[in-house]
């Protein structure tokens, strides 16, 4: 009995015995999640991740990992497809015929039996068909200015500016205009008139800004007129001419007496 109790002590003290904490430590090593550093993350990457393109227009996009060994990849849009091109650790994919405002796009790659994703937004834009600034008209001491701009996509993104020889003398944005669908703008300014300004050039210029991407549109330049005469302003101006040339004449015969009398006599 005394040499069992001996060698079970011996046992229990022995460094290769399996206590209970390290036989834990053993079986968590061997039962690891496949989440776990067996299976070390990845990265999913969806580029360009913000892209404006023209009404109607396509786009590449390429969906790239950090996976050694990609198990597959695939891409959820609401969007038309075209091609597709791949690589290693990458896929791109060609959307076609872009016309919604905003559409998410999502791309997929599955690594060792987890899926990642990874998002890119593309959002269509039209340029305006035309900017069109009317001959500015002079009504009483105020210059109208009328300037169209039509077919603009989304309306409001725009910011319609009125420059007068080079600087500005007005700018409006038409964030207030929600809609989503192609519109034509009509901006009106009354513009004071000042004697400079005669004959001043006027341009009207439309401006799209798009998380970066700027797209302007200009009109051809007007030319502000000299202010018309009015009756009472004509009657005047005969008065004073009148004048003028009455006085012109009295001095003139004055003169011309002064000169005679100066004459000697035949």
């Amino acid at each position: 009995m005394g040499s069992l109790l001996l060698v079970l002590l011996l046992l229990l003290l022995s460094p290769s015995y399996p206590r209970g904490g390290s036989a834990r430590r053993r079986r968590g090593a061997r039962t690891q999640s496949p989440g776990g550093s067996s299976h070390p993350p990845f990265w999913v990457r969806l580029s360009p991740d913000f892209k404006a393109v023209p009404l109607g227009g396509s786009v590449w996009l390429n969906c790239s990992s950090s996976c050694p060994l990609p198990e597959g990849s695939s891409l959820r849009t609401e969007l038309r497809r075209g091609e597709t091109l791949s690589g290693p650790r990458w896929v791109s994919y060609q959307l076609l015929d872009v016309r919604a405002w905003n559409s998410d796009v999502h791309c997929f790659v599955t690594c060792a039996g987890e899926t990642r994703g990874a998002t890119a937004r593309i959002t269509a834009y039209k340029q305006p068909t035309s900017v069109i600034l009317e001959p500015p008209v002079l009504m009483g001491s105020d210059y109208t200015l009328r300037c169209h701009v039509t077919h603009v996509f989304p309306v409001g993104f725009f910011v319609v500016t009125l420059r007068r020889g080079g600087r500005v003398i007005y700018s409006e944005s038409l964030e207030r205009f929600t809609g989503l669908d192609l519109a034509n703008v009509t901006l009106t300014y009354l513009l004071p008139s000042r004697p400079g300004d005669f004959g001043q050039p006027v341009t009207c210029h439309a401006r799209l800004n798009l998380d970066g991407l700027v797209v302007l549109s200009s009109s051809a330049p007007a030319t502000l007129p000299v202010p018309a005469w009015s009756p009472a302003s004509k009657a005047l101006a005969s008065t004073s001419i009148a004048a003028f040339v009455g006085i012109f004449l009295v001095v003139g015969a004055l003169s011309l007496r002064k000169y005679l009398l100066m004459q000697p006599p035949a």
